[in-house]
């Protein structure tokens, strides 16, 4: 049983019938895009013992700022059928994936749902990152491959790290099991290379 298993609030059904919409035809790492976020979702779930409506409802459209259609404003369109919130939450998403691009991203821990959906979203996207790694049979050129993203894995231990004391135990130690294998993977080529 997880937190999407019916019966539902009706909220969160709302949600899955938008994001099963606005995620139609897109994907996220190699995968339907709405598998994403039903993982990021179910996620939460597995390490927080009744969460936050508001914060399963955020998970499921976690993505929507990118997906939903452009003729509205979305964050409108988002505090009008699920709350303020719930928008906030996305909105620091929103802004947290666009920080990835500079050149050192801050790291901010201090609003407890952003934190929660932050990390269950890392949590999956690193997991099925390393299985799409393993899946190629040659781990090391995935990665070779990926400069940028081998350049965050240490924001993404930064951010494990600040936001240990603030997170469920399981929940910090499931961000921790998904980046240990990485951080593994990437130092390879660069141990090989030392020799």
């Amino acid at each position: 049983m997880t937190v999407l298993s019916p019966p539902r609030p009706a909220a969160i059904d709302r949600a899955l019938r938008d994001a099963r919409t606005w995620c139609a035809g897109h994907t996220i790492d190699d995968r339907p895009a709405l598998v994403h976020a039903l993982r990021v979702a179910v996620t939460i779930g597995q390490h927080v013992p009744a969460p936050a409506q508001d914060v399963i409802v955020a998970a499921l459209l976690h993505d929507a700022p990118e997906f939903a259609p452009t003729e509205r404003d979305v964050y409108q369109t988002l505090a009008v059928g699920y709350g303020t919130e719930v928008a906030g939450i996305i909105a620091a998403l929103q802004a947290e994936h666009r920080a990835l691009d500079e050149p050192d991203p801050p790291i901010r821990v201090d609003d407890q749902p952003v934190l929660l959906a932050s990390t269950a979203d890392k949590i999956v996207a690193l997991t099925s990152l390393l299985r799409r790694a393993q899946s190629t049979g040659n781990v090391p050129a995935f990665f070779d491959r990926r400069p940028v993203l081998c350049g965050l894995l240490p924001h993404f231990r930064g951010f494990q790290r600040a936001a240990h004391p603030r997170l469920p135990a399981s929940m910090s130690a499931h961000l921790d099991a998904a980046l240990t294998p990485l951080e593994r993977a990437t130092a390879y080529p660069q141990r090989v290379g030392a020799r």
